[in-house]
């Protein structure tokens, strides 16, 4: 009996042991599959003449610039934020709770210093000036560090466009992984559009827009950049957009031959846009353009004007201006 007894546990062992075998089996066929998973969901961005490739979504992200921070808080990412830097203004009011949880490493650019301090695995830049010696570094120097670039590049080609700005949302959310977040903030923002466009009126000539930044020896203007496309959504006509070039230097006597019938007063820094507005007022050559004479002047912020998340806030502000009694 008692050999029937220790031929049993014998029997039972080498089942246990077969099962434990088994479990470890399917548990390594688990394992050997994961890569293949993780290759699958890996995200591969073309930016910046570079290729990109994220296993996974950054976690410890550097918004550069204004207007990119803005989208990086529009798609609720604060929480995979490190740092920021670099405003031009105040931050868009719908987003200021969410910025507040966000460190502000430096009023303009971090040092690299402070980049790697932060542990950053992603750096979004909304100037080229982001990713040069000047800035952080290069894009070639932060990838030997292990960090991820990415370059607004709707703000860096010209005469950039509504869906050049959506196509920079998208890469975004995709890299995050958060592809939903990223639809509805284009679609809330294509409507937004829509519903100024509705009520402009329709008229044979669109108003001649000057944009005045800053000069006093001579106008720094929008001819080909951002600026353009909002003026021609709001139903103006940029008096220097055929001029190849982002942001330009005119001389008066041009802008005052082109004699715009609105001049859009870009407002940021130490010069506010009162006092633009008082300059070309008591300017001897400016002060003679219809604009002037008339008292037509659009006040619209930076941050606004930039290819961010308040495009159509930019479209609304420009378009009441330009036409006030449509709104």
């Amino acid at each position: 009996m008692k050999k029937l007894k220790n031929m049993w546990l014998v029997f039972i062992t080498v089942m246990a042991l077969s099962v434990l075998g088994a479990c470890s089996n399917e548990e390594g066929k688990q394992e050997k599959v994961e890569p293949a998973q993780a290759e699958e969901t890996a995200v591969t961005i073309e930016n910046n003449d570079t290729t990109q490739v994220y296993e996974e979504a950054p976690t410890k992200a550097i918004s550069l610039n204004q207007h990119v921070t803005e989208i990086m808080l529009a798609l609720g990412l604060e929480d995979s934020m490190v740092g920021t830097a670099y405003l031009d203004d105040e931050i868009y009011e719908p987003l200021q709770e969410a910025y507040a949880k966000v460190p502000v490493l430096a009023e303009q650019y971090p040092t690299k210093e402070q980049v790697i301090d932060a542990e950053a695995d992603f750096l979004y830049a909304g100037w080229k000036s982001g990713f040069s010696e000047k800035g952080i570094g290069t894009v070639e120097e932060l990838k030997a560090l292990g960090i991820h670039t990415y370059l607004h590049t709707s703000s860096s080609i010209n005469n950039p466009t509504l869906e050049d700005i959506f196509t920079d949302i998208r890469n975004i959310a995709k890299i995050f992984r958060v592809e939903d977040r990223g639809e509805a903030l284009i679609e809330q923002m294509a409507s937004d559009v829509e519903a100024v466009r509705a009520k402009l009126p329709e008229q044979a000539e669109p108003l001649r827009v000057l944009v005045y930044d800053s000069g006093e020896q001579d106008v720094f203007t929008a001819a080909q950049n951002f600026m353009n496309e909002l003026v021609t959504i709001a139903g103006g006509q940029n008096v220097f957009g055929d001029v190849e070039s982002g942001w330009t230097t005119v001389s008066k006597e041009d802008a005052v031959e082109r004699d715009p019938q609105v001049i859009v007063v870009i407002d940021y820094g130490s010069t506010t846009a009162e006092e633009k507005i008082a300059f070309l007022k008591n300017d001897p050559a400016l002060k003679e353009m219809d604009a002037v004479l008339n008292e037509r002047f659009v006040i619209l912020p930076l941050s606004a004007a930039s290819e961010g998340v308040r495009a159509a806030e930019a479209i609304k502000i420009l378009a009441e201006g330009f036409y006030p009694e449509s709104f």
